[in-house]
């Protein structure tokens, strides 16, 4: 599936369909950004992952998926771009189920004398 297709995939999940989806995943093993492992259970109407002490509320998850779908310019571009609790964590979900496309990392620059 292509970057348009799995976007437009995306768009047809409600709010519930998509949590939904996030409940049928718990246990997979995800990766942040800095290849940190990590898994989640989700019990009612929040997500546990194992790396955190703190829960990530089903509001807080569900905004942020509202927020990546309203950004037809891709400014949301990474876990910081989120601006919520747990984003790397969030992120790296996203970026699992095809909600988000991260962009290619760019070239350091060659460091000078």
């Amino acid at each position: 599936m292509d970057e348009k297709q799995t976007q437009a995939a995306n768009e047809a999940l409600s709010s519930e369909e998509f949590w939904n989806r996030l409940v049928s995943c718990q246990e997979q093993t995800f990766y942040t950004e800095k290849k940190l492992p990590f898994t989640y259970q989700i019990r009612g109407g929040e997500m546990f992952v194992d790396r955190r002490s703190k829960s990530i509320t089903k509001a807080t998850i569900l905004k942020a998926y509202a927020r990546v779908l309203e950004d037809h310019e891709r400014v949301i571009c990474g876990p910081k771009k989120l601006n919520c609790f747990g984003a790397p964590y969030v992120w790296a979900i996203f970026r699992e189920l095809g909600v988000v496309t991260p962009r290619p990392a760019k070239a350091k620059k060659a460091e000078m004398p």
